[in-house]
């Protein structure tokens, strides 16, 4: 396990019992230092009970006092045989009360802008069901009139890192099935750093495509040949021997 369980619990403990840096216990339970502050502050995670360490074999007191001593000392998971394996757990996400009623927001916005992801990585992302996506996916939500298509990086139900990979892998695989990338989609499979760096592909609209290749020279030239005129053609008259006769008799 990279990070304890009941990180933000365990948190709270950390700040309330101990002298460990915000720094320290942010790395420790994988949160941001300035959330780990409000904490401190009492901004966050309000209502939240300690969850001991220690009791619950995550720590070791040794390990505590090492790091009350150094700032710099990293706080280490102890060791469980048990936890092995943990992090590999199959299937969607878990996701909080607080923000179960902010899904369908998040599936809407990534069927509308990523239509290249399947039901399986979106259900990751989200942590939520193939029927309810299939119901957004053809707008027979029973909410559907009331739903708005929001980004779940903002919303807090994903990482710009996971839906990043999500989105890349998904290209990639639509690429050796021999689908036709868009310009969009090929920017999709670096990272979003490279492809806002990324300028813009000039384009020829489709409406004088064809027309780039002529010249004002050529213009000039069909002028002038219009413009030639045969002198044989004008004085070259048809005989009116009919009128001479007539003229005659």
């Amino acid at each position: 396990m990279n990070k304890p369980i009941m990180a933000k619990a365990t948190a709270v403990w950390l700040v309330d019992n101990t002298t460990i840096t915000f720094k320290q216990v942010a790395d420790f339970c994988d949160l941001h230092e300035l959330e780990v502050q409000g904490i401190a502050d009492g901004d966050v995670a309000q209502g939240v009970k300690g969850f001991d360490p220690i009791a619950n074999n995550q720590l070791t007191q040794e390990e505590i006092d090492a790091a009350e001593k150094s700032p710099a000392h990293p706080l280490k998971l102890k060791y469980n045989a048990a936890a092995l394996g943990e992090e590999k757990r199959r299937g969607p996400r878990y996701t909080p009360l607080s923000k179960r009623q902010d899904r369908p927001a998040a599936i809407l916005w990534l069927v509308k802008f990523h239509p290249e992801l399947t039901d399986g990585q979106i259900s990751k992302l989200v942590g939520t069901t193939k029927p309810t996506i299939l119901s957004l996916r053809e707008r027979t939500h029973w909410n559907i009139s009331n739903i708005q298509p929001v980004d779940p990086v903002a919303l807090g139900l994903t990482k710009q890192s996971e839906l990043d990979a999500a989105v890349q892998k998904a290209n990639l695989k639509k690429a050796k099935e021999g689908g036709v990338m868009s310009d969009d989609e090929r920017r999709k499979l670096v990272s979003t750093e490279q492809s806002l760096g990324m300028p813009d592909e000039p384009k020829i609209p489709t409406a004088i495509s064809g027309l780039e290749t002529f010249t004002l020279s050529d213009h000039v030239k069909d002028e002038k040949k219009s413009d030639h005129l045969d002198a044989d053609s004008l004085f070259n008259l048809p005989d009116n021997d009919e009128d001479g006769d007539d003229e005659k008799s």
